[in-house]
C-alpha cells in the first residue's frame, strides 16, 4: 500500500531546496508542519485521538483538566483573587483541555469561573473550528477569547494569570545537529532525484553552539541531537506578555544531562502516523507529526534570565498525584454502583493510566515558573507520597 503524501507539500519543499541548494532541517519541519496552506497542522483531518495520529492527555480522562484546575485555583489565591485571572492556553488542540477546565471549574468554585478569561493562542484556522464548536457550551460573553500568538507575545498587553502549555514545544521545528571529528555540524537537507538527504554543514547561526554552551553538554563522536531555538524565543515572548504570574509547561522530554547523554546518540526525533512512530521525517509528508523531546533546562535557565523563577518541576504522576488523583480513583472505586460495569472499568483504566510506569506518567515533566512573586509553593509540587 502507498504512503499518503502531499505531493503539493512535497513541492514546495524541493522548490525551496532548489533554490538555495540546501535547507536547515529546521526549515524542512517548519515547512512540513506550519506551511500556511499544505503543513501538517494547517489539515483538516483528524489528528488526535482514536481516529488521530497520538493521544494527549485531555484525550485520556477528564481528571486531567480537573486536577489541573486546582493548581490553577491555588494560583488565583496566591495572586490574591485577580479579575480577570486570565488563563492562556497554546496551541491548545481540540479545545478539550479548555473544556475540561472551565467544566470543572464552573461546578467547583463558581466566584473562581466567573474572574477567569480562557484565551487560546492557536495558528490552524481548522482547529479553531473545532475548538470553537466544542466550547460553544460556554457562551459568547467572553469567557473564551481566541488571540493571535505574534500579537500576544509582543507584550502590548500584559497579563496577569498561567501561561498554560500542553505537548506544545516538542513540536517547534528543531535544528539537528551531529558531531564529528571534533566538532558541531549541523545537519542539512537536500535532494537528489525528487529524494531527500542529509548533509552535514557548518551550523546555519552561531546560536546553536551557544544553544549547547549554555544549556546542553559536549556530545560524543557521531552522537546526533536536537536545538530548540524557537523555544528560546517562545520562552521570551511568554515573558514579555505575562504582567505577573505563572508559566505551566507540560510535555515530554528531560533536563539537558540526561536528554542528551551518550546513550541516546539517535537523538530523540519521533514522527507519529495513525498512534505509530517512527525516526524517519522524509516520509508520510504533511501526514504526519514530526516531535522532538523538550529540554527543559534551556527553558529553566533562560527563564531564570528573563525573570521567570523556577517554582517545581517534576514528573507528570507525581503532580496529578499531589493534586489528588489516588483520592479520585478512590471515589470512583466507592461510587462504583452508580456505573455500569464496563463505564466503570474505562473510566478506572483510563485514570490509572497516568500512573503506569514508562507512560504518560513519567516520560511527561510539569514545569512551574513564576513571575513577580516572592517564592510561592505551589500544590501539585509538593510531595505527593508524604505522610498525613
Amino acid at each position: 500500500m502507498e504512503e499518503p503524501e502531499n505531493r503539493e507539500l512535497v513541492k514546495i519543499i524541493l522548490e525551496r531546496i532548489g533554490a538555495r541548494g540546501r535547507i536547515p532541517f529546521a526549515e524542512f519541519m517548519d515547512l512540513a508542519l506550519y506551511h500556511p496552506r499544505e503543513g501538517y497542522y494547517q489539515s483538516s483531518r483528524e489528528k488526535i485521538g482514536p481516529g488521530g495520529d497520538y493521544y494527549t492527555s485531555p484525550h485520556i480522562h477528564p481528571i486531567f483538566g480537573a486536577l489541573l484546575s486546582r493548581q490553577l485555583h491555588q494560583m488565583w489565591e496566591i495572586l490574591d483573587r485577580p479579575s480577570p485571572f486570565n488563563i492562556i492556553e497554546m496551541g491548545a488542540g481540540k479545545g478539550l483541555l479548555c473544556s475540561d477546565i472551565l467544566a470543572y471549574c464552573q461546578k467547583q468554585w463558581p466566584d473562581f469561573y466567573q474572574n477567569l478569561t480562557y484565551l487560546i493562542a492557536e495558528i490552524s484556522p481548522a482547529l479553531q473550528d473545532k475548538q470553537k464548536f466544542l466550547l460553544s457550551r460556554f457562551g459568547t460573553g467572553g469567557k473564551v477569547e481566541w488571540v493571535l500568538p505574534d500579537a500576544l507575545m509582543n507584550g502590548t498587553r500584559p497579563f496577569t494569570g498561567c501561561f498554560l502549555s500542553n505537548e506544545l514545544i516538542d513540536a517547534f521545528p528543531v535544528h539537528l545537529v551531529q558531531q564529528s571529528e571534533g566538532r558541531l555540524w549541523e545537519i542539512f537537507v537536500t535532494a537528489r532525484d525528487g529524494s531527500f538527504q542529509e548533509i552535514l554543514g557548518p551550523p546555519s547561526t552561531p546560536l546553536i553552539e551557544e544553544y549547547f554552551r549554555l544549556y546542553g553538554s559536549t556530545l560524543t563522536e557521531g552522537q546526533r541531537a536536537e536545538a530548540n531555538l524557537k523555544a528560546l524565543e517562545w520562552i521570551e515572548g511568554v515573558s514579555r506578555a505575562l504582567r505577573r504570574g505563572f508559566v505551566l509547561t507540560i510535555d515530554y522530554g528531560y533536563e539537558a544531562v540526561e536528554l542528551y547523554h551518550p546513550e541516546r546518540g539517535e537523538g530523540t526525533l519521533l514522527c507519529y502516523f495513525l498512534h505509530t512512530t517512527s525516526s524517519n521525517p522524509y516520509q508520510r509528508i504533511g501526514h504526519q507529526d514530526i516531535t522532538a523531546h523538550v529540554n527543559f533546562t534551556a527553558l529553566i535557565k533562560k527563564g531564570e534570565v528573563l525573570g521567570l523563577q523556577k517554582v517545581g518541576y517534576t514528573e507528570q504522576y507525581k503532580f496529578l498525584v499531589a493534586l489528588g488523583l489516588l483520592q479520585e480513583l478512590e471515589n470512583l472505586e466507592k461510587a462504583s454502583d452508580r456505573y455500569s460495569g464496563p463505564a466503570f472499568l474505562k473510566n478506572k483504566l483510563s485514570m490509572r493510566n497516568f500512573l503506569i510506569p514508562g507512560g504518560m506518567g513519567t516520560l511527561f515533566k510539569v514545569l512551574a515558573q513564576s513571575k513577580g512573586l516572592d517564592e510561592p509553593e505551589l500544590l501539585g509540587f509538593q510531595d505527593p507520597f508524604r505522610r498525613a
